[in-house]
């Protein structure tokens, strides 16, 4: 329940407490707080009302557990970087133009599996960074929410840095989104709609975790066991920000974690910061960038509601103070 009940912010040399109200996810009351009281970096609105979503089915979408065996990466940063040749603003997207899968926003749909798209989205990423371009595989969510049995529970949730250490010693198949048929095994479940109205089915119910398959689509060209891509090491980063930003310049995006709050599924633009409500679970990200906006610094990330929610379906978070503890479960690796 970290900073649930309060913030101590600092203000020169005073200290001033932040109060949260207690308003409810996808309230008009909230939206109304954030947009008129909090006086705030950001700006809320209604994402997921027309769309059948509960505050039960936001719960199972924020699909981040506590390890119950305490499994942590060992922690590693970037060499050869000097702290003055971190640049004020960066764009993973703009850095590595001829990689497809850095602009590629993906759609876990009604499925606590963020814990495992954050992963593969990054590691995509690195692949391709890593090959100077020549390799733009998009790994699979579906192989690594399904077969990862030391992960966790699959759509009931998983942990994302033990995601990074299967990667290494299991390997990782490719597959793109729901009802295309690139690589060896695409995600099987339907993307849902977020927030407008289109063709996608209602965000509601519950999905199952499909069962772990060692084989290929007949109709993709690869055997299972051929179509693997492995990590040299997978590792965690420093909750520093400094070190965040080295690791990623250097290496490529990484996978975060966060505590969701009621106010975040209304986010639409700015620098998100929790201005209200109750804690809704753990959730998974992926990292691109930094900057700031209006003086207000902040993380450049991808989620995976799809890209109508949010920013086309990115946000960006306050960054320096740890909000809701985005800088302190980094994880990462590199390809083989």
């Amino acid at each position: 329940m970290q900073k649930f009940l309060a913030v101590v912010l600092m203000v020169g040399a005073a200290s001033a407490l932040k109060y949260f109200p207690n308003h409810q996810a996808l309230s008009d009351e909230l939206i109304d707080y954030v947009n008129n009281e909090a006086q705030t970096t950001w700006t809320a609105g209604k994402n997921f009302e027309k769309h059948g979503m509960s505050v039960a089915g936001l719960k199972r979408m924020c699909g981040v557990l506590q390890d119950p065996n305490g499994f942590k990466l060992p922690e590693q940063e970037p060499q050869n970087l000097d702290v003055s040749d971190v640049p004020k603003e960066f764009d993973s997207r703009t850095n590595w133009p001829n990689c497809k899968s850095i602009v590629t926003v993906r759609d876990q749909g009604n499925c606590g599996s963020c814990w495992a798209f954050g992963a593969v989205e990054a590691i995509s990423d690195r692949i391709c960074i890593h090959s100077d371009g020549k390799m733009q595989p998009s790994i699979s969510a579906e192989n690594l929410l399904t077969c990862c049995w030391s992960c966790g529970m699959g759509c009931n949730g998983g942990y994302p840095q033990s995601a990074w250490s299967w990667w290494k010693r299991n390997g990782l198949v490719t597959g793109g989104a729901f009802g295309t048929s690139m690589g060896c095994q695409p995600y099987e479940i339907k993307p849902c709609e977020h927030h407008v109205n289109g063709t996608r089915q209602p965000c509601s119910g519950e999905e199952h975790t499909p069962k772990c398959s060692k084989k290929c689509e007949s109709s993709y060209s690869k055997a299972y066991n051929d179509d693997k891509f492995y990590g040299s090491t997978s590792y965690s980063v420093s909750s520093n920000p400094t070190k965040i930003m080295q690791e990623i310049m250097t290496n490529g995006p990484v996978e975060g974690a966060f505590t969701v709050y009621a106010d975040f599924p209304s986010y639409k633009s700015g620098v998100y910061q929790h201005e209200s409500g109750g804690e809704l679970g753990g959730h998974a990200i992926r990292i691109l960038g930094w900057g700031e906006e209006n003086g207000t610094p902040y993380w450049l990330v991808a989620n995976s509601w799809n890209s109508d929610w949010g920013d086309k379906g990115y946000f960006k978070i306050l960054r320096g103070q740890d909000e809701c503890g985005i800088e302190s479960s980094i994880a990462a690796g590199m390809p083989k």
